[in-house]
């Protein structure tokens, strides 16, 4: 499509959706198209000018329709379907799901968003501001102009927190070294709220149970005449004397069992253990359980923090659907303490769950897969989870190339995991989340019909815990991997030879060693401009075993144990992802993907499922998974043929895409991705020209783009991309970008358009 028939189809499309605009204002009325804050005081530099009229703006209302890229596209939708004087129809429904009505001027309050700004300046230390207001009308549409004049802004010339010899009194002076409120800042409204409830977060921490953010007065001299004020922080004389005690832990009372819909358990029932009465008369769980998720004990002084740990790492067990916590005053109210209650509504103990799924891949699989999970949340009385999975699934290519050789898998998975560390050493853990022992055991059977089958056994015992919501911790001190080739067929034993992509896939391989993971994110904070995600991964295997044995592949000397020759490696995987938001759910969202492995010792190279690949719905979508590189290796093959999975030692992936949000339903995409993989060395055996690493890679780089949209249905996003290739690292140099090649004819969309059809975002 060329550029000039792009511009023959949006001109018009600009043109029409301005004209319909304003279909529905009615006459003598208005389109609010909104309205802009100007500052005027040559006193405020231009930048922090430029801030103070964004914030200024974001109070005003109402909110004019929304638009992208320039257009109203939800007021052209109300505009163009349905009938305002019919309430049903496709039309209709389509115009009230997605559309938007005009916002008209008439229902703009001028003098109340005057006072809003004029307010807001205030809080923000401006008290001499003025605010006017002015309005512009263009045929059938409206906007407004306040202009602000600030006036100097009140700064802060001295902070003194008032103080008396009471213990509350004391506790309130001792927050004063962390104080928000700083000689030399500016006046904020905003700030002294925040400093109110930061006073009372401390004073809980000290246990002052009833105390409260009202309880503290923040009394504002602007008497001095410089555009300064003077603070003193207090607290109010009107508050309750029991704000001002401190109180203590008495009685621990927990409930494990408990029954919203009958209350009538008495602690009559409760049997003490350690500092704690469990009111458990069926004996549900050990007594065990709480020691470890309880951070109170008796006689401890009341603080926030252990309060909120205690429930945190109770909800974090997730054996309890309901968690619910009150602190009750003792019958001597004279002795300032506190009996806590715990009231812990249990889930069903066993549970099973059948999924029936089908699915579309890159590689033009089309499959079914079906999944049973049992699942028992207190399989001890410890309150372990045990899981066990079995599924069953098959693929059948229905186009490209090597068509007919479908899939065939099938296995099962038991996972254990322990509220606590199996350990020789004891591990004291501070965190609001639980540590945890994960013991897996697991078998996989995949039967490639034309080619090979693989039996695959798996098994790890490792910890998980937090620092805290944000970091995350695995490692898995012992894991085995051992696959063991079946039912080759001679027509690809024919191809296998002896250092061949093909042979190394029905490689006997048996993996044993450690593995790390971290994973960092805070991207569920999202009123955050910028957030993160990373995940990096170090797995290890046979470090141990090939130090005591000797083993040296490039001298022959290679060793067995167990009767199958273990491997010996380093690999290294980064995930670092960055997510930059628009506002109104729309973002840039990009991930940088890096991968190294080195193989020594036992090993010539990684093994076939640990190395890197690249293509697919989740990667390079331009390209088909697992056909792409290493290097500049030429990825056609006949057809008819069976194609080898291609993998690296070395991964770099690079992707980027705008993700417009139309609605609460729809979203849009406008990707580009860009990466490859490479060999670290190359293989007398089988030598693949421009496979290895070197020091030209950044032009050995595969790059993609395309749109997509994605469904969003709250219990699962389902997504839609279409890419293409705008740079084929294969060809010669020179030649490998080939935005000239584009032409959308059916010869070219045939060869490189890609449709991947999947669940949930790529990343």
């Amino acid at each position: 499509m060329s550029k000039r028939s792009i511009y023959f189809i949006l001109i018009p499309t600009l043109i029409v959706a301005a004209c319909s605009s304003t279909k529905y204002v009615p006459e003598g009325d208005y389109l609010y198209t909104g309205a802009s804050v100007k500052i005027e005081d040559k006193n405020i530099k231009k930048r922090e000018s430029k801030a103070l009229s964004g914030e200024l703006e974001g109070v005003l209302r109402p909110r004019p329709n929304s638009r992208f890229l320039g257009i109203p596209f939800k007021l052209w939708i109300y505009n163009s379907f349905g009938n305002p004087k019919k309430e049903k129809g496709l039309g209709n429904k389509i115009r009230n799901k997605f559309g938007q009505p005009p916002v008209l001027f008439s229902s703009v309050k001028v003098d109340y968003n005057r006072d809003l700004v004029q307010n807001r300046l205030e809080n923000r230390g401006y008290f001499r501001a003025e605010v006017t207001a002015d309005s512009s009308v263009k045929k059938k549409t409206a906007s407004l102009t306040y202009t602000a004049i600030p006036g100097p802004q009140y700064m802060i010339n001295s902070v003194r927190f008032a103080t008396d010899s009471s213990s509350l009194g004391k506790a309130l002076v001792r927050t004063s070294r962390r104080s928000f409120l700083k000689v030399g800042e500016s006046y904020d409204l905003d700030v002294i709220k925040s400093e109110r409830t930061r006073i009372d977060n401390r004073l809980k921490e000290k246990g002052f149970y009833y105390f409260s953010p009202d309880h503290i007065l923040i009394q504002v001299d602007s008497s001095n005449n410089q555009q300064k004020v003077d603070l003193v922080v207090n607290v109010k004389e009107s508050m309750p004397e029991k704000a001002k005690q401190v109180f203590n832990i008495e009685n621990i009372y927990i409930y494990p069992n408990y029954n919203l819909a009958d209350d009538s358990l008495s602690v009559d029932y409760g049997k003490p253990y350690k500092d704690f009465i469990v009111v458990d008369s069926t004996n549900l769980f050990k007594p065990q359980v709480f020691e470890r998720t309880m951070f109170f004990h008796k006689g401890d002084i009341y603080n926030r923090t252990d309060h909120n740990m205690s429930l945190n790492r109770l909800v974090n067990l997730g054996t309890f659907k309901f968690v619910k916590n009150k602190f009750v005053e003792t019958a001597d109210s004279e002795d300032n303490k506190l009996d806590t209650y715990y009231y812990l509504s249990p889930y069903p103990k066993k549970s099973l769950r059948a999924e029936l799924l089908g699915r579309n891949t890159s590689a033009n699989f089309n499959g079914t897969e079906i999944n049973i999970s049992w699942r028992n949340r207190n399989a001890f009385r410890g309150a372990e989870l045990l899981t066990i999975n079995a599924y069953a699934g098959t693929d059948i290519q229905v186009s490209g190339v090597n068509q007919g050789n479908n899939l065939l898998r099938f296995g099962a998975e038991a996972n254990l995991n322990i509220p606590k560390l199996i350990s020789p050493f004891k591990f004291n853990a501070s965190s609001a989340f639980i540590p945890r022992t994960k013991i897996m055991l697991g078998y996989d059977f995949l039967n490639r019909r034309e080619s090979y089958a693989l039996n695959s056994f798996r098994t790890s015992f490792g910890y998980v815990w937090k620092e805290d919501v944000k970091r995350e911790h695995q490692l898995n001190i012992f894991a085995v991997n051992y696959v063991q080739p079946a039912n080759v067929t001679p027509a690809y034993s024919a191809l296998a030879t002896p250092g061949s992509t093909f042979a190394k896939a029905i490689e006997k391989q048996f993996i044993i060693g450690p593995n790390y993971n971290f994973l960092y994110t805070n991207t569920v904070e999202t009123r955050k401009k910028n957030t993160f995600y990373e995940n990096f991964n170090i797995d290890l295997s046979g470090n141990i075993l090939g130090l005591a044995m000797g083993a040296n592949y490039k001298d022959g000397d290679t060793v067995q144990f167990l009767g199958a020759r273990f491997s010996q490696y380093v690999k290294i995987e980064n995930d670092f992802r960055h997510y930059f938001n628009l506002g109104y759910g729309s973002q840039i969202a990009s991930r940088l993907i890096t991968g190294y492995g080195l193989a020594y010792g036992n090993s010539s190279s990684l093994p076939f499922i640990k190395q890197f690949f690249i293509g697919g719905t989740n990667s390079l979508r331009a390209f088909r998974a697992r056909s792409l590189g290493p290097g500049t290796t030429n990825p056609v093959v006949d057809r008819n043929a069976i194609a080898p999975d291609r993998t690296g030692d070395i991964k770099l992936e690079f992707n980027t895409e705008y993700r417009p949000k139309f609605n609460n339903i729809l979203r849009g995409a406008l990707f580009i991705d860009a990466g490859n993989i490479w060999l670290l060395n190359e293989d007398p055996q089988n030598p693949q020209p421009g496979a290895t690493f070197s020091k030209e890679f950044l032009s050995e780089l595969a790059v993609g783009t395309g749109v997509g949209l994605r469904f969003d249905l709250s219990f699962f996003v389902l997504r839609t991309d279409l890419a293409f290739p705008i740079r084929k690292p294969w060809l010669p140099k020179g030649e490998r970008w080939v935005f000239n090649d584009i032409d959308f004819s059916r010869d070219w969309r045939k060869e490189n358009l890609v449709f991947n059809l999947a669940i949930g975002y790529p990343f």
